[in-house]
C-alpha cells in the first residue's frame, strides 16, 4: 500500500495512458466488428440481387442504406479519434507546464575588474 502511495505521482499518469489505450483497442474492436457486419451485409445483398431473389430497386435502396451506415461508422471513427489526440495534447501540455525548468543565468562580465558576475 506503502509502496502504491509512493509511486502514485509516476504511475498514475502511466496507468491513465494505459487505460486510455486499452478503450482506444476496445472501441476499435467494437467498430470494426460493426463495420465488418455492414460488409458482410453489402455484399449478401449483391449475392441477391446476382441471384435474382432481389430486384434493382429493393437492392438500390437497401445498398444505399448500408453504404450510408458505414460512412457514418468512418465519420464517427475519424471524430472520436480526432477529439482523443486533441485530449492527448492537452494533457501532455499541462503535464510540460507543471514541469519546472531549472533558472537561467545569464552571466554579466564586469570589465574593469575582470570578474564574472551572477544574479
Amino acid at each position: 500500500m506503502l509502496t502504491k502511495l509512493l509511486l502514485l505521482p509516476i504511475m498514475g499518469p502511466l496507468n491513465g495512458v494505459v487505460w486510455i489505450a486499452e478503450q482506444i483497442q476496445e472501441r476499435t474492436n467494437t467498430e470494426f466488428d460493426a463495420q465488418e457486419n455492414l460488409h458482410k451485409q453489402l455484399l449478401s445483398l449483391q449475392l441477391s440481387f446476382d441471384i435474382g431473389e432481389i430486384g434493382e430497386e429493393e437492392f438500390e435502396i437497401q445498398e444505399e442504406e448500408i453504404l450510408l451506415k458505414i460512412q457514418a461508422l468512418e465519420e464517427e471513427a475519424r471524430l472520436e479519434l480526432e477529439a482523443e489526440q486533441e485530449e492527448a495534447r492537452l494533457e501532455l501540455e499541462a503535464e510540460q507546464e507543471d514541469f519546472e525548468y531549472p533558472p537561467e543565468f545569464t552571466a554579466e562580465v564586469n570589465k574593469d575588474q575582470h570578474l564574472v558576475l551572477l544574479p
